[in-house]
């Protein structure tokens, strides 16, 4: 574990994350410093209507220096409260000039709505900061430590999917998922790879899964613990997820679908390839939700379990 502080971003205004982070601070002990990047006002409205007690100290970005910050503390970056688009992206900014001085290397993000805060510019929110940090190969993992996915193509519509699907895409996606596992976890992971078509077939001339998926896990082979592909429909039942550490998928329903029928919210979502550390809850805002105190905030638990011993 390193000391570094985590930033956290809340994200939408509305949404359940205040609710599931007071939650998760009663329910766990956290050692690494927490610095919240939102707006003071909206954050008392929140500490108010959760009858939150613990202390939060304000910082300034402008001198913020680690000498100031001390372990299990929560801090609070003030960020004016703009129109809803440029609030969240400054909250973003903010955080990215941080990561970028070498402030810190942990990230955790609060649930966004795409459609609103990244007006259809990019997939994700994992493209786009994949994007500010000049960043092309990266990749989407959902983790698990009994099972992880991770699709190749990430927020992409069905009908766009094989064009993307290609031996390059595939090889990078391998690749960052084993390093990451080799460089943050201690271990070679055991990757099964999904083929594209059903049952891995097609009645097409050109079968992805034959010209493009296989090759390129036999060319791995020889240094990676890769085996696939394997058919989408049957690689999830318990005998067969049991070989693998990590399940890579060719879209993102493929794999996330399965995943979180078998573990809900047990799961956080990490973006690999990074200078820094970038995780998520793996869950939206849930704006119907907010309020009502029933949010469940085990994924953020583990988010900020996972961020606190790496």
């Amino acid at each position: 574990m390193n000391s570094n502080p985590i930033l956290i971003i809340p994200g939408e205004r509305k949404s359940i994350f205040f609710e599931i982070f007071f939650k998760s601070i009663k329910l766990t002990k956290i050692k690494s410093p927490l610095i919240l990047i939102c707006n003071r006002e909206i954050l008392y409205k929140e500490i108010e209507r959760f009858k939150f007690k613990q202390d939060i100290e304000k910082l300034d970005k402008d001198i913020i220096t680690k000498k100031k910050i001390k372990i299990k503390k929560i801090y609070l970056i003030n960020v004016s409260n703009q129109r809803h688009k440029a609030y969240t992206q400054k909250c973003f900014d903010i955080a990215f000039s941080l990561l970028k001085k070498g402030f810190t290397d942990k990230i955790i993000n609060g649930p966004i709505n795409k459609a609103k805060t990244l007006n259809k510019k990019f997939l994700g929110v994992t493209e786009y900061v994949s994007h500010s940090f000049n960043q092309k190969k990266f990749a989407m993992l959902i983790y698990n430590k009994d099972l992880s996915v991770c699709p190749v193509t990430t927020h992409l519509p069905i009908s766009q999917i094989t064009k993307k699907i290609n031996r390059k895409t595939i090889k990078e996606k391998i690749i960052i998922v084993n390093n990451f596992y080799k460089t943050f976890l201690g271990f070679k992971p055991r990757i099964g790879v999904t083929g594209l078509n059903p049952h891995c077939e097609s009645i097409l001339k050109f079968s992805e899964d034959d010209k493009i998926v296989f090759p390129t896990i036999k060319s791995l082979q020889k240094r990676i613990n890769v085996k696939g592909p394997f058919s989408a429909d049957t690689i999830f039942l318990k005998d067969n997820r049991k070989k693998f550490d990590v399940i890579i998928g060719m879209y993102h329903d493929q794999v996330l679908g399965p995943i979180k029928t078998l573990f809900e919210y047990d799961a956080i979502n990490i973006t690999l390839g990074l200078p820094f550390l970038r995780v998520t809850p793996d869950h939206g805002p849930n704006e119907k939700m907010v309020g009502k105190n029933k949010s469940n905030p085990i994924s953020l638990i583990k988010a900020l379990n996972f961020l606190d011993k790496i």
